[in-house]
């Protein structure tokens, strides 16, 4: 990081995963910035605090019917079901599937 102090700036040596470092030097390239601007830019971002004034977005639960759509019969769903079922505990008897759902 460089802080300027009467006009005159101070490099320090900052050591960075390697994950980090891939990902900034990409953001460089994308933002077509020095690395070293997209690593102060990150880096005053982070720092930060959370803006207390900031507006909150008010989370909504919008409901929706959750029947089944017209022509769906549920009770043919259960039948289908039901012969998986038997399907399913054959194939265990026979050795072709295991016990496990």
């Amino acid at each position: 990081m460089m802080s300027k102090h009467h006009d005159v700036c101070m490099r320090t040596t900052l050591t960075l995963d390697d994950d980090l470092a891939h990902a900034l030097r990409q953001r460089a390239r994308l933002l077509d910035q020095p690395f070293k601007q997209v690593v102060n830019d990150t880096l005053r971002r982070g720092l930060e605090p959370a803006s207390a004034d900031a507006p909150r977005r008010e989370y909504r639960v919008r409901p929706i019917h959750g029947g089944f759509a017209p022509g769906v019969d549920p009770q043919r769903l259960k039948d289908l079901l039901g012969e998986w079922d038997d399907e399913h505990y054959l194939k265990v008897l026979r050795g072709d599937g295991s016990d496990d759902s």
